[in-house]
């Protein structure tokens, strides 16, 4: 008990510092707290709106990736927005919402946020778009930086790291955008 006490201190200690509130990475919504407060829960993005303006949330590409990447595995479900299962759409919505952003639900919403980022230019956090079932931007993932991205394909069956750089995703490239 007293060795839990002693770490449990320490931890404590090195994040009051910065006034950074310690908890695990990444971790799902609500685990391991007390109910949800209104600052708890994201807020919707207009799409003119860019984050920072008016005290919204920035996104962190290293806590966007570390969060999508956790839920590889996850199965393919239409209209998926949850862990039980995720369409591409509610994938990035989800992960988004679990960093403090709500995003709105349909690719071709999210494809209006933010500004378009040039794809060698790519970070982690970056929404790549694909045109896939309809034309334009019908589908949509998470850049993990580099050549790779990750999302939920509806023809694996579950979320997963991809290459933009494949035959199939480089000739269904659309763009990708950049929420900041």
């Amino acid at each position: 008990m007293i060795l839990v006490l002693l770490v449990t201190g320490l931890a404590g200690a090195c994040a009051s510092s910065t006034g950074a509130v310690p908890r695990p990475f990444p971790t799902p919504r609500g685990a391991g707290r007390g109910a949800t407060t209104d600052a708890d829960v994201p807020r919707p993005l207009p799409a003119t709106a860019r984050p920072g303006d008016a005290g919204e949330k920035v996104p962190d590409g290293y806590a966007l990736s570390g969060t999508a990447l956790s839920l590889r595995g996850v199965p393919y479900v239409n209209g998926g927005s949850t862990p039980s299962g995720f369409d591409c759409s509610g994938f990035v919505q989800y992960v988004f919402g679990q960093n403090g952003l709500a995003l709105p639900r349909e690719v071709r919403d999210q494809f209006r946020l933010g500004r378009t980022v040039d794809r060698d230019r790519l970070e982690a956090g970056d929404l790549v778009f694909f045109t896939t079932i309809a034309p334009g931007a019908s589908h949509v993932g998470i850049a993990l930086g580099g050549d790779q991205f990750v999302h939920a394909p509806s023809r694996a069956g579950v979320v997963r790291v991809e290459h933009l750089s494949a035959p199939y995703w480089s000739a269904r490239y659309v763009a990708a955008r950049r929420i900041d």
